[in-house]
């Protein structure tokens, strides 16, 4: 399941990683496009006419919105596959055993909803070097818990997993707001319970480029960025029953502390002093932290010193006669 936006440059490298598997099955590779304006569509058509029984183009002629959320489900929606190997339009394998290796784990190991490799990940305009998602010390065997954190937790690439299709048949309305599409997905294929194989083997490349790639649009510094994640992980929390509420909510804080020096509210006191009080009531911060952030945000020296002046102003005026 290919969902592509504007990948002219890197969609057929994306394409050929896949039709390089060597595999003792059938596949189909659906490929999304959710209405690019560059050639990505027509590269599509090219690629179809070559593998007709393999290729299934799906492109839209307005895009569908949603983050790219629309686009997957859309995909989803007519997948015919025993499995789901999501990819986006700039990524590709490294390994032509991908598929195989994953998909023979899976057959074999029915307690298990999916199982992810490792990635590298390549940053198209060389600002950093390469590295890895995966740590050396990852553990082969991940519960839904070891999702969530008091810190934002990501571990799996989207071009390195492949899950069983038809596990997940609603998709609630956070999720359909969410800006990220991966950490959404392993939460709700792992929420019953259910098991995810690490394999530590490098088989997939995840790019970062700033054309068209969704990660140069998180925003740290913007406000519709924070509160996305915020609403993100409220959803989380409730459909994990609130069973890590705790962790949640301070994993909740670190964007309001995050906001409170976004740029939408740099200077602008009303919108700082309330957001400093929600985050230290979801983050229970120590005593140093908890005196710097009313010092800064709630107190600060501008309005001490307007404090000063109008208590010490009855005193001046009686001075002054």
């Amino acid at each position: 399941m290919v969902l592509t936006y504007n990948h002219e440059k890197f969609i057929r490298k994306t394409l050929d990683s896949i039709l390089s598997q060597q595999v003792n099955f059938k596949f189909e590779v659906i490929v999304g496009d959710d209405a690019s304006t560059d050639s990505t569509a027509e590269i599509v058509r090219e690629y179809y006419s070559i593998y007709p029984n393999i290729i299934v183009p799906m492109l839209h002629e307005k895009n569908l919105g949603g983050f790219g959320k629309a686009n997957t489900l859309a995909a989803l929606a007519i997948a015919k596959g025993k499995y789901i190997a999501p990819m986006d339009g700039d990524d590709y394998w490294t390994s032509d055993q991908k598929l195989q290796k994953l998909a023979d784990f899976l057959d074999q190991n029915s307690d298990f909803v999916a199982c992810f490799h490792n990635a590298e990940i390549v940053f198209d305009d060389d600002s950093h070097p390469n590295q890895f998602v995966n740590a050396p010390d990852q553990k082969e065997v991940v519960m839904v818990e070891d999702f969530i954190g008091e810190d934002e937790v990501w571990f799996i690439a989207t071009s390195a997993i492949l899950f069983r299709n038809g596990v997940i048949t609603h998709y609630p309305q956070w999720f359909h707001e969410s800006k990220s599409g991966d950490i959404p997905r392993y939460i709700l294929l792992g929420k019953g319970g259910t098991k995810f194989k690490y394999i530590n083997e490098t088989m997939s490349v995840y790019r970062k480029n700033r054309n068209s790639g969704m990660s140069f649009t998180d925003g740290y510094k913007d406000f519709d960025f924070l509160q996305n994640r915020i609403g993100m992980y409220r959803g989380i929390d409730q459909e994990l029953d609130y069973k890590f509420h705790e962790t949640l909510n301070k994993n909740i804080a670190r964007y309001y502390l995050m906001m409170l020096d976004c740029k939408q509210f740099v200077g602008k006191y009303f919108k700082q002093m309330p957001t400093a009080i929600t985050y230290l009531r979801l983050a229970k911060p120590s005593q140093e932290i908890r005196k710097e952030i009313i010092r800064e945000y709630i107190f600060p020296k501008w309005l001490s010193n307007l404090y000063s002046f109008f208590a010490l102003l009855p005193h001046r005026i009686k001075k002054s006669f």
